[in-house]
């Protein structure tokens, strides 16, 4: 699979994949793949397969697209090692290490490799730890590679990771010349099985981890030949295989080619937890260099078993991911239908009431339609809203912006709804404030959330909101931070609601709410690096406080939410 890698810039690292026929971009928008670099414009430049080739074109951006260190006037085809540059990120051009590894690996036939198995040990053999001729000093070298091994399993579930963790473990304790991992590609219990192969000889397992000691010259050096008698025998019985190959077909009479393969000294063992089968481990080495004993395969066994059993804990662990997706989806389709059917239902009666006016052609009851309609309408605009902020992560687009007026344009939407239900919306901004950054849209829309709730939270008549915002200078290695309070005097939040409020779907407005509201507050205001609180007894009404880092465009976007917060002014957030 052809890749693009970061090799500078603040995604150093990272690489992502191309897929088959699908264009890629290179940008700060939701569709493009992720970067934090602030200097790549929102669609800077787009990667399209032709024919089997990726082509490059710069989409007008700002800084220019560079392939090679020269800027690009127009569709420029890429070769594999190719340097992209988009403003202060420098990307590699290249295909993942391995992708040919099913052209490394031949499994050959008896009559091609002679082959001869000096000791078979079955794969559950309790006999790891024995050596000679100091049994007691190997003991404890072996129970130390399978703690090495045991910590290495429960760090990962990712299946290619884990395997070439285990791959390097074994290099490190046998010292061979070249291996491999095979596994088979039989579905998982609980997974889709694949379209059935026609028939013939069965489907040699695929590699998925090739590693050798010394970086082969080229492909004739980098391919393995490996004897179909010790696969077979290994992962249909269940048996560590030590074998000495001698090379016996005739393309290898000449002499570099003897000089190439030699006789090789291999172990082989088979990777199965229970009674799945998942694959094979093998390593060899020529026997001038390295001869391999009994003692490793009951080792390379014991390693093997381990792999298995990680491999089936990784399998059970996606079937109880996939489980719970599948409920959680479930959960959330029947709250929005809920949510959804109710506000139909809103419109439904508004259009009826303003049918019935029209026909009675009396404007006052057509008036009275429009206004349900209305309500309803700003209703499902806010749970649409609300759905999309809460189901995908975007870039945050920094703005330097005065809190002060942020929060006067969102009072000013709220000015019918107060006035409808009789409530006081009191701003207390500091004029003083300087302004900070912050994306306005989505900063915007938390504060709609928050305002709207305490609105509604209030009694009519006599309900009152305040909504105070200060700005809290730098002290010593704190950052500058912002606050925003809003404080309303309704009948407050129970104790035992704190913890749940702010996960989704959790609404105590019944009909009226979608329970959405303020899980996409909290996650806006964690992205931008800052916390929410709450403060409230139930009779004594409720506080809603953030606080926010200032100098929002200096915020990790990859650092966690906590992690963010650390530097916060407040102690208690």
């Amino acid at each position: 699979m052809l890749t693009l890698t970061v090799i500078q810039g603040p995604d150093k690292g990272k690489t992502f994949a191309l897929p088959l026929n699908e264009p890629q971009l290179i940008g700060r928008s939701s569709e493009a793949l992720p970067t934090t670099d602030t200097t790549v414009s929102r669609r800077h430049a787009e990667l399209t397969p032709d024919d089997g080739e990726w082509y490059i074109r710069d989409l007008e951006s700002q800084n220019g697209t560079y392939v090679n260190g020269v800027r690009i006037p127009e569709r420029t085809r890429l070769r594999l090692g190719d340097q992209i540059r988009t403003g202060s990120t420098l990307w590699m051009f290249g295909r993942r290490e391995g992708d040919d590894s099913r052209d490394v690996i031949r499994v050959v036939r008896p009559d091609q490799m002679d082959t001869q198995i000096e000791r078979a040990i079955p794969s559950n053999d309790d006999s790891v730890i024995m050596a000679e001729p100091e049994p007691r000093t190997a003991a404890v070298h072996h129970l130390q590679v399978i703690y090495r091994l045991t910590a290495l399993t429960a760090q990962t579930t990712a299946r290619e990771e884990l395997l070439a963790g285990v791959m390097e473990l074994v290099f490190n304790e046998f010292k061979p010349e070249r291996g491999f991992i095979l596994l088979h590609d039989e579905p998982a219990p609980g997974q889709v099985a694949a379209p059935a192969r026609p028939k013939g000889p069965p489907a040699t397992p695929r590699p998925v981890v090739v590693k050798y000691r010394t970086p082969p010259k080229d492909k004739k050096d980098a391919r393995i030949h490996v004897s179909r008698t010790i696969l077979q025998h290994a992962m249909t019985g269940s048996e560590g295989v030590l074998s000495s190959n001698a090379m016996t077909d005739p393309r290898f009479a000449k002499g570099d080619s003897v000089q190439q393969f030699h006789i090789r000294s291999a172990l082989c063992s088979p990777i199965e937890f229970g009674d799945r089968k998942f694959g094979a481990i093998y390593v060899d080495s020529s026997i001038a260099n390295y001869t391999f004993t009994p003692e490793q395969l009951a080792l390379l066994n014991a390693i093997a078993r381990h792999t298995g059993l990680a491999l089936a804990n990784a399998e059970g662990f996606a079937k109880r991911l996939q489980t719970e997706r599948l409920a959680a989806i479930g959960e959330t389709v029947a709250s929005l239908s809920h949510s959804i059917k109710n506000i139909l239902q809103g419109l439904r009666g508004g259009a009826d009431v303003v049918e019935m006016g029209l026909k009675k052609e009396d404007l006052k009851i057509a008036r009275g339609g429009w206004a349900i309609l209305k309500r309803n309408i700003d209703r499902i605009m806010g749970l649409t809203m609300n759905m999309l902020a809460y189901s995908a992560r975007r870039t945050l687009e920094y703005e330097l912006v005065k809190v002060g007026a942020l929060i006067e344009d969102c009072a000013q939407l709220l000015h019918d709804l107060c006035t409808a239900r009789g409530v006081a919306l009191i701003i207390d901004a500091d004029p003083e404030m300087p302004p900070v950054l912050l994306d306005p849209s989505l900063m915007h829309q938390a504060l709609i959330n928050l305002m709207g709730n305490a609105v509604e939270a209030v009694e009519p008549q006599t309900g009152a909101v305040t909504v105070r915002a200060a700005y809290l200078p730098a002290q010593g290695q704190a950052r500058a931070m912002f606050r925003i309070d809003v404080i309303d005097n309704g009948p407050g939040i129970a104790a035992e609601r704190h913890d749940s409020i702010f996960q989704p779907f959790q609404t105590s407005k019944g009909l009226r709410g979608t329970g959405l509201g303020l899980a996409v507050t909290k996650r806006i205001i964690e992205e931008h690096g800052g916390r929410v609180r709450l403060e409230s007894s139930e009779g004594r009404g409720a506080t809603f406080t953030i606080i926010m880092p200032a100098d929002g465009a200096r915020a990790d976007p990859s650092a966690t939410a906590a992690s963010r917060s650390g530097n916060s002014a407040d102690p208690d957030l």
